[in-house]
């Protein structure tokens, strides 16, 4: 018997289903913890801008935003409303679209 036929049939996607998969629920927040004292202030806005960066970046991949170029700043602004974090700054709107291009 071929080993491929011994492999178990991967799950259908959203993309490869016949029908819709249903998809889960957003999930919740991880409570948040306090950062650490003693940091540069410089340190403490690259990180809150990563975070807020990343968050917006998986909006926009759950949304359907696969390709930096679909990313405009218009477009990463609007998904920040959705999620419900202020407007991102022009630096923070290129750092989405880093995390969307190397994550690829």
């Amino acid at each position: 018997m071929p080993a491929a036929a011994l492999k178990p049939k991967p799950l259908p996607t959203q993309s490869t289903a016949k029908r819709p998969v249903q998809l889960d629920l957003p999930y919740e927040p991880v409570p948040k913890r306090p950062l650490p004292a003693g940091r540069p202030r410089e340190w403490y806005v690259t990180h809150n801008r990563r975070l807020k960066a990343m968050r917006l970046a998986i909006a926009l991949l759950d949304s359907g935003v696969y390709l930096p170029s679909q990313a405009r700043n218009e477009r990463i602004r609007s998904a920040a409303l959705a999620v419900g974090v202020h407007p991102p700054s022009d630096t923070t709107c290129h750092m989405v679209r880093a995390l969307m291009r190397y994550s690829r």
